[in-house]
């Protein structure tokens, strides 16, 4: 799985290919340069994932009205290193229409709440 050794853009740190933050500054890992292929879709997209969020049962912490609402609340997750799942609530349609559950693992559930909580102005 490891395809070249990483870097930690802020200080400089280098890491195998296995990891994915930098144990200092907590910053998303990067190729050294002259090592990068052009990652897939899939690739990329799991590279922002943090393994500590990755952790236990799937509990729900939201509801999206349709599917493109839940779909940025995903998005919003996933730039927070929060995988989730969103399952559609009504079993036999299109999954475009209905109510979407946001599923998050336990472990990611505090940190996913406190990422979609509102803002304070």
């Amino acid at each position: 799985m490891s395809e070249g050794p990483l870097v930690c853009p802020d200080c400089g740190r280098s890491y195998p290919g296995s990891e994915r933050f930098c144990a200092d500054c907590a910053m998303p890992l990067v190729h050294v340069p002259g090592h990068e292929r052009d990652p897939s879709e899939r690739r990329r997209l799991a590279r922002k994932i943090n393994p500590q969020y990755a952790q236990g049962r799937l509990v729900k912490v939201a509801r999206a009205e349709n599917q493109p609402e839940a779909e940025l609340i995903a998005a919003l997750l996933l730039e927070e290193g929060i995988p989730c799942l969103v399952r559609n609530t009504i079993g036999g349609y299109s999954a475009v229409i209905g109510e979407h559950d946001v599923l998050v693992a336990e472990s990611g559930a505090e940190a996913a709440r406190e990422a979609l909580a509102p803002v304070e102005e």
